[in-house]
């Protein structure tokens, strides 16, 4: 199962985090989609993830992605993670795998722009096992190329990537959306807002 890593660390009965089913219906006009989580963990960060082959493939940026192609952003493969997570928005228990608050950052459909060398379009599933993956993001606060590339570096359980801009149209090193857009497309919730709603009504069961 694609997604075996992913439940194996995690209790269901205690984090509210999707099990997943791998049919999350698409909302992108027939794309698949990405998805960036912003994650205030133990060590704060952002999870870019890509739709491919029916999973969402991970990656964890410590300082999340950046609209200037001169920034190479590390970002550190992680576990398969299915489909319904994209929408996953809330607070995980301290005590379980990845404790902490997280909120859909920004989300959309995206492009795949690998080539195969012979004028056509690699497999994005052969992309990401041949450490290297171009695709056009269509969000709400990215847009345009994005580069991963894995550099060789890490150890046995773990792969280290780099997420780059493409020089394009929508490149713009003025811009620092981490910084000055912190708010979930999905909800408007900043992470400290979900953190203290969600604290708020979990208080409020106890009584």
């Amino acid at each position: 199962m694609a997604t075996k890593k992913y439940e194996t660390k995690r209790d269901f009965r205690k984090t509210p985090e999707p099990k997943g089913s791998g049919k999350r219906r698409r909302k992108s006009g027939g794309k698949p989609i990405f998805v960036v989580q912003e994650h205030d963990a133990s060590t704060h960060h952002y999870d870019f993830r890509l739709e491919v082959d029916g999973v969402l493939k991970s990656w964890a940026v410590p300082k999340g992605p950046s609209t200037d192609p001169k920034e190479k952003r590390l970002a550190v493969r992680t576990e398969d993670h299915p489909l319904d997570y994209a929408d996953f928005e809330g607070v995980i228990p301290d005590e379980e795998y990845g404790g902490g608050t997280v909120i859909v950052w920004d989300t959309g459909p995206y492009d795949n722009l690998t080539e195969d060398g012979e004028g056509g379009e690699l497999a994005p599933a052969k992309a990401v096992e041949q450490g290297h993956f171009l695709v056009r993001l269509h969000g709400k606060k990215l847009s345009g190329g994005y580069a991963l590339q894995r550099t060789g570096m890490g150890g046995k359980d773990e792969e280290n990537w780099l997420l780059v801009k493409m020089r394009d149209d929508d490149a713009d090193a003025r811009r620092n959306p981490t910084s000055t857009e912190p708010k979930s497309v999905k909800t408007g919730r900043t992470v400290k807002q979900v953190e203290q709603e969600e604290g708020e009504a979990e208080g409020g069961d106890d009584e």
